[in-house]
């Protein structure tokens, strides 16, 4: 009978060690790396300060998550999906051009296009 006992607490010892285990597909810790990924590609182009790269990192990271958020609330009407990022996307480059200085925002504009995927340049 102690046998069976101490099997039984075994399996249900490792079973509630699996359960608690690691998740690989906790949303908050992909977009953390994405945000940190998107953000030393940028300061790694433009050269920004301790201060900003935080700024940056966290404005990323707030980006990303109403991207998230916008894609959930309108999968099912593309058209309101699609201005709602573009305004989204909008008000993060005004976000991000307010925090550059003027040499800082020149080297932005002439990487711009091999920042983004479907970057243009500008003149």
């Amino acid at each position: 009978m102690k046998k069976v006992t101490l099997f039984v607490c075994l399996l249900a010892g490792v079973q509630s060690a699996v359960l608690a285990g690691p998740r690989t597909d906790n949303p908050t810790t992909s977009l953390t790396a994405r945000a940190t990924a998107l953000t030393r590609a940028i300061a790694d182009k433009i050269r920004l300060d301790e201060g900003q790269y935080l700024r940056l990192k966290q404005l990323n990271l707030r980006m990303l998550a109403d991207q998230e958020d916008l894609k959930t609330r309108f999968a099912a009407d593309q058209s309101i999906l699609d201005q709602r990022l573009s305004d989204s996307q909008l008000h993060y480059e005004m976000a991000l051009l307010d925090m550059l200085r003027p040499a800082q925002l020149s080297l932005f504009n002439q990487h711009r296009a091999s920042m983004t995927a479907l970057g243009t340049p500008v003149n």
